[in-house]
């Protein structure tokens, strides 16, 4: 997650400078850059270069925005851990069919696009939640959510997909500041009837300007 924070400006980051930032190894750095990747999330670059994450995916001859690619992980990953066998089979297949067109390293073989490996084996967890978020997102409605037994109230702001991977803004007024949270680390999620209007220091144009000051 630091990594992905760090390279979400889309702008070339050198992994020497990744990894004075997160206070790991270059080695480390490059082990979880081939995880990222192989979970899906957008990454172009490579050793002594540089890595960036890109905003979007092209499936010749279709073009996919994010929110297109989002909706047909969340069917197709649904499907494909289901308990019918031959549906997720079908899934599996179609899914192994994407990866076939899909930008990708071919020095290495498919990973299976939409079954996410380590750390994101869970990521499915967090699709029940989508629906509420985006609808509270719409509705500026605050939201009661859980994580690790911790209740807070937020005030959710943006959903953002990282291939297999949810998080979402959030101004929380428990801790008074923006968090970028993993949906799929949310255990219990309310949407509460008290609406929310942008407030100085509270707002997403607040955190982009925050992240914009802390990466220069």
């Amino acid at each position: 997650m630091q990594i992905v924070q760090i390279l979400r400006d889309g702008t070339l980051h050198k992994a020497a400078d990744i990894s004075a930032a997160v206070g790991v190894s270059l080695r480390t750095i490059y082990r979880d850059m081939e995880t990222l990747a192989a979970s899906g999330v957008p990454i172009e670059g490579e050793r002594g270069i540089g890595y960036r994450v890109t905003a979007a995916i092209t499936l010749p001859p279709l073009n996919l925005t994010m929110t297109e690619v989002e909706a047909l992980h969340l069917g197709l990953s649904a499907v494909g851990q289901s308990d019918d066998a031959q549906l997720s089979t079908a899934a599996r297949a179609l899914l192994a069919k994407l990866d076939a067109v899909m930008p990708e390293d071919r020095s290495r073989a498919p990973t299976g696009y939409g079954f996410a490996i380590y750390p994101f084996a869970d990521a499915a967890r967090g699709f029940q939640h989508l629906p509420a978020m985006r609808q509270a997102i719409r509705a500026r409605q605050k939201l009661s959510i859980t994580i690790d037994d911790v209740m807070r109230t937020v005030r959710p702001l943006q959903l953002d997909y990282w291939g297999r991977l949810w998080t979402c803004i959030v101004w929380c007024e428990k801790t008074k500041d923006f968090s970028d949270l993993r949906v799929d680390q949310i255990s219990e999620l309310r949407i509460l009837p008290s609406l929310f209007v942008d407030e100085h220091g509270k707002s997403l144009a607040d955190f982009t300007a925050k992240r914009v000051i802390a990466g220069s």
